[in-house]
This record gives structure tokens, C-alpha cells and sequence, in this order.
């Protein structure tokens, strides 16, 4: 039976804890990023889909080094050699541009700088994908008129799939699962084209499926996130991070609908907490992290938190400098937001 296979990935966020100067050698967790990163085009360059779509937020921020955008790249026009296409929706962090480069010419890889539309031929069907850069302050009554940009009403094709980097309401995040309902930028699922095969979108860093794969003729489309490919924060702790392989096929009756939905897995180092309470004194505060920190796996993300029975002086005394000098080198930590020193080792 013939079907159109595709690889789909998003929330990437290269140059996260990457400086190329570091004050500091130690362990950063850039190269995770990049790993899976890797991870997901070796996977497409063994397997041979159809085509790649990156959902968005390749990079981590609009403003990134050169060397770390040619560092990405270069790997995507290393890839793009295979023959592949490879399709990337501009995000929120690029804010909503790509930084240009001579390694974007490769005729394989597509980008959506403005609302257009891509066409293909696979398994003798026309394939479309519509897609426009992320818009922050999408008002409702905008949505159709960017959609309508694309050329989106004037396609014709066998299957047509939207691609875009936006908040749809009913999508979920956070441990608490709150839910996206309300708001300028969230888009509507009535709203959405009755005639797509599906919305494939990236912002949303947990992977979900909003809505009914099995979609008939003139339903609203099923909205796949495939979310972030590692964790950005402690909100991400308990999600699984990796990609979805998507097999589209056509019905009896000739409709083109997912067949198959894979979610495909990436390594992910744990994230945990380490806590200090009212029993940690001065006298005992190094023998009880160093008796917690025996206790994770000797690569997990540690933050650091207390409670309200931590006496404020011993709390004084955690400081970057201890953690570096009790934890093992290859563990990140964190102060969570109760002690005076943010960010992240």
C-alpha cells in the first residue's frame, strides 16, 4: 500500500549552555542538546523518510553566536546531502527569523521565512505543507487571513498539512497540566482548516496529540506536538523527551489520514531534587549533600532547594563553590528560587 513516511522534531534550542568562552570549565549541558539533536537526523538519514520537518526553535535565542550557527548548519546541510527534505518552521526564540547563511541554499532545505507553501510528489499523491513563521500576538480573527496567505484555499493537493509554531487551545504543560484555553495567541481548534490532514506544530515542549488521529473528511484536524527533544526546565522533569515518525496513507474511499504515529524516545539525563531541611546544621550541612548526591545517578541535573525550617545562616553557606567541590564533575546543579544564588552549574 503505498504511504508517505515522515520524521517530525521541534523545540531543538541549540546554543542552550554552550558559551564558546567559558569563565568556568565544567560540565555544561549544550552538548545534550546537540546529542539528540544528532540523535533525530541520524535516525532520518538510516530510515529514509519522505521528508523532516523541524517544528521550530532551532536555536535556543535570536541571538546566537556564528559558531554555533554553523555548527548547526552544517549539519543540516550535511544531512539535506542525503537527498531528504528538510522543512523548518522559524520559532519564538529565532524570533521568527533564521539567521542567514550560505548553508540554507542547499535545494533541500525548505524554510518558512513567510507564509507559503510547499509542494511535493510522493507515492504518486501531491503532498502540501503550508507553514508560516511563528506570530507572538497572533490576534483570532488574524489567523485566517495568515493561513490564507500561505495560498492555503487554492491548494488542491491529495494531502495538506499545516505547519507552524503557535499555541492551539486544548494543548497541556507543566506538572499541574494546565491547560491553554483563553488568550490573543492561542488559536482556536475550530478555527482551524477543516481540510487538513493534520497541524503539525512546535512551542508546546511536551509531546501530545490534541484531537482524533482517525479524522474524517471536513473534522477538525488532529494538532501533533512532538515537543521539546530534551529538558529545558524542571517543569519537564517526569516528560519524556524525543520525536514522531508519521505514516500517512490513503482510505478506501481515497483520503489521505495518519496509518501510523510513533513516538520515538531520546536519552535524557534525570532531573532531581536535593532538599535541605530544618536537620541540616552547619556542622553536618557537607556529609548530608554529600550522603544525597550518593544516592542519584552520577550524571543528573540537581537543584537545589530548602524548606522554611533551614536556618537562614546555614543556607548562606551553600554556595556555587561548595557544590562544584562536593558534587562529581559530571553532574549539573541548580539553586532553586528560595536561596540568593540563581541560575545554573
Amino acid at each position: 500500500m503505498k504511504s508517505v513516511r515522515m520524521v517530525f522534531f521541534a523545540d531543538t534550542h541549540l546554543g542552550f549552555d554552550y558559551p564558546i568562552k567559558p569563565r568556568i570549565h565544567r560540565r555544561r549541558r549544550g552538548p545534550d542538546f546537540f546529542e539528540n539533536f544528532r540523535r533525530v537526523l541520524d535516525y532520518a538519514y538510516e530510515t529514509r523518510p519522505d521528508l523532516v520537518l523541524h517544528g521550530g526553535d532551532l536555536f535556543f535565542r535570536a541571538r546566537i553566536p556564528q559558531q554555533i550557527i554553523d555548527m548547526v548548519y552544517a549539519e543540516l546541510f550535511e544531512f539535506a546531502g542525503a537527498g531528504i527534505p528538510i522543512l523548518i518552521v522559524p520559532g519564538n526564540h529565532e524570533r521568527s527569523i533564521l539567521p542567514v547563511s550560505l548553508f540554507l541554499s542547499h535545494e533541500n532545505i525548505k524554510i518558512f521565512e513567510s507564509p507559503k507553501t510547499y509542494h511535493f510528489k510522493f507515492a504518486g499523491a501531491n503532498v502540501s505543507l503550508s507553514g508560516f513563521p511563528c506570530e507572538r500576538k497572533i490576534p483570532r480573527d488574524h489567523f485566517p487571513s495568515l493561513l490564507n496567505e500561505t495560498g492555503w484555499s487554492k491548494n488542491k493537493a491529495h494531502m495538506k498539512l499545516l505547519c507552524m509554531h503557535q499555541t492551539v487551545e486544548g494543548a497541556q504543560v507543566g506538572p499541574a497540566d494546565f491547560t491553554f484555553r483563553r488568550g490573543k495567541d492561542i488559536i482556536r481548534r475550530v478555527d482551524l482548516p477543516q481540510d487538513a490532514t493534520a497541524v503539525l506544530s512546535g512551542h508546546i515542549h511536551r509531546a501530545q496529540v490534541l484531537g482524533d488521529l482517525r479524522k474524517r473528511s471536513y473534522d477538525i484536524p488532529p494538532v501533533i506536538y512532538p515537543g521539546s527533544t530534551e529538558r529545558t526546565s524542571f517543569a519537564e522533569r517526569e516528560e519524556k523527551k524525543g520525536f514522531y515518525e508519521i505514516e500517512f496513507a490513503p482510505s478506501k474511499e481515497g483520503v489521505w489520514g495518519i496509518q501510523r504515529l510513533k513516538f520515538i524516545q531520546l536519552s535524557t539525563r534525570p532531573m532531581v531534587d536535593l532538599i535541605l531541611d530544618g536537620t541540616v546544621n552547619a556542622g553536618n550541612l557537607e556529609d548530608f549533600i554529600r550522603s544525597e548526591i550518593s544516592k542519584i545517578r552520577v550524571d543528573s541535573i540537581v537543584r537545589l532547594r530548602c524548606d522554611n525550617e533551614l536556618d537562614p545562616a546555614v543556607k548562606s553557606l551553600v554556595t556555587s563553590q561548595l557544590l562544584r567541590r562536593l558534587m562529581p564533575e559530571t553532574m549539573n546543579f541548580q539553586f532553586g528560587s528560595e536561596f540568593r544564588y540563581p541560575g545554573s552549574h
